[in-house]
């Protein structure tokens, strides 16, 4: 199968059918992904990655970059040929520690915490369409990464609701509450 159409509705056969560009696919409706991200994106991204891998080191938990297919779905729409399946997303970072979600295409399931780095193109849909799915499907930790502004705000799951946990900036610290013991300084994100 060539390119989606944009008004069409699909589902995760559907997407493994495509063979060219990328895309995302939330509740059905596909969202091209941008061209490859900015060079401060992809700064961002590595040294968040290199600060995460470094701490899981003989650790259970997985770090991974996008693309990383992460497929998500109600468990009444599963099915052996992921027919009713209609959601998967490749986030900038996910980290998975139940290794069962694992296979050779991705994660099936809610990874234990996820990392946005906002794009022009993605922004809006990072701070409202993704964060409402990795909410309802039970992401534990969010964080948004804004490169224009050199803040990071971190959303906890409590009570399977996201709670605005904070606001970090430059000249401040994290602690990854999902990874207990990692801290990140924010100006080591923004080292660019």
């Amino acid at each position: 199968m060539g390119e989606p159409k944009l008004e069409e509705i699909y589902s995760y056969a559907d997407y493994l059918s495509w063979d060219e560009g990328r895309w995302e696919l939330i509740n059905g409706k596909v969202y091209n992904m941008s061209a490859a991200p900015r060079r401060v994106h992809q700064d961002v991204l590595l040294n968040l990655a290199l600060k995460i891998k470094n701490f899981l080191k003989g650790k259970p938990c997985k770090i991974y970059m996008a693309p990383f297919d992460v497929v998500l779905a109600d468990e009444k729409y599963k099915d052996k040929e992921n027919i009713f399946i209609d959601t998967v997303v490749q986030p900038d970072i996910s980290v998975i520690c139940d290794e069962s979600k694992l296979d050779d295409a991705g994660c099936k399931g809610a990874p234990d915490f996820i990392i946005e780095i906002l794009s022009q193109s993605t922004a809006e849909k990072d701070a409202t369409v993704k964060k409402k799915l990795y909410e309802k499907n039970g992401v534990k930790e969010y964080w948004l990464v804004d490169t224009w502004t050199k803040f990071v705000h971190v959303y906890l799951l409590k009570n399977g609701k996201y709670d605005f946990a904070k606001c970090y900036e430059l000249d401040m610290e994290l602690e990854v509450t999902t990874l207990k013991g990692l801290t990140i300084k924010v100006n080591d994100i923004f080292d660019y």
